[in-house]
């Protein structure tokens, strides 16, 4: 999933930052006002509050935003207010693969469907693939399996665990 950011790599490469809690928005908009490329994940929930409800946009994942940057950009994107770090990996910023940002992308585009699960040889810690359906290729550790058609996968470097919505036999075992 990542690699090792090189001293001078004049094409630009997707970077995910650590951002200060509930500033995601704030980060995305202002890197947007400064011409560098990002992405904020956002999924739509319905909140309930006491005399209402309304639906939001709430980060996929907290506390992190996805830069596209060249490493001239490196600098000033640390500048940005409510930037914590770059996530890093053996000590340099990771870079993750265009194909992740992608399934990202998707995952967030797909439908809510009822579905089976069959759970027989896949146990958690084993590495996974999905080979169907929106997510198709997308790869992580499982952690477990959450109701009906949910999977937990953990992904590395940025060492969160993602829900994703997919079968248990839309899952295969990575060979390797």
């Amino acid at each position: 999933m990542t690699q090792i950011l090189p001293t001078a790599s004049p094409s630009p490469h997707w970077h995910a930052l650590y951002v200060h809690s509930r500033s995601e928005k704030k980060v995305h908009a202002e890197l947007s006002t400064k011409g560098i490329e990002s992405f904020l994940p956002l999924q739509r929930r319905l909140r309930q509050w006491s005399d209402r409800k309304k639906w939001v946009e709430l980060p996929l994942i907290s506390g992190y935003v996805f830069v596209r940057i060249t490493r001239s950009e490196y600098d000033a994107v640390l500048q940005i207010n409510n930037v914590i770090q770059y996530v890093r990996f053996e000590g340099k910023a990771a870079i993750i693969r265009d194909q992740d940002i992608e399934l990202l992308k998707r995952m967030l585009g797909q439908s809510e469907t009822e579905v089976e699960v069959t759970m027989e040889e896949l146990q958690p810690g084993m590495q996974v693939e999905i080979i169907s359906g929106p997510m198709n290729g997308f790869k992580g550790e499982l952690i477990s399996f959450r109701g009906k058609n949910k999977v937990a996968l953990r992904i590395l470097p940025l060492g969160i665990t993602v829900l994703v919505e997919s079968p248990g036999a839309n899952l295969t075992v990575v060979k390797g």
